[in-house]
């Protein structure tokens, strides 16, 4: 059983910066893509990045310039780097692991930039 453990999340004021990072443990092919969703409030679910095992890397437009994914192989770890935070960033974020048809979620992480 695969399982995905998020840390990072948090309170940051405007222009701010988080690190998020998730690990995943269980049964888990080489090959596959890693990456982070987040949901705001009354809004659905969105791709904010993802990483291939061979890193190539694709993100959203909202978040490109100022967010950057990297990953571990060897630890199972994804990383979201968050620099220049704004208000509209205030998100439940989603760890996500696809493995050929399968995706696992991890249990979300809470985002809130405000002043």
């Amino acid at each position: 059983q695969v399982q995905l453990v998020e840390s990072g999340g948090g309170l940051v004021q405007p222009g701010g910066s988080l690190t998020l990072s998730c690990a995943a443990s269980g049964s888990i092919l080489s090959i596959n893509t890693m990456g982070w969703y987040r949901q705001a409030p009354g809004k659905q679910r969105e791709l904010v990045a993802r990483i291939t095992s061979g890193g190539l890397t694709n993100y959203a437009d909202s978040v490109k310039g100022r967010f950057t994914i990297s990953r571990d192989n060897a630890k199972n770890t994804v990383y979201l780097q968050m620099n220049s935070l704004k208000p509209e960033d205030t998100a439940v974020y989603y760890c996500n692991l696809a493995v050929v048809r399968i995706d696992y979620w991890g249990q979300g992480t809470q985002v809130t930039v405000s002043s």
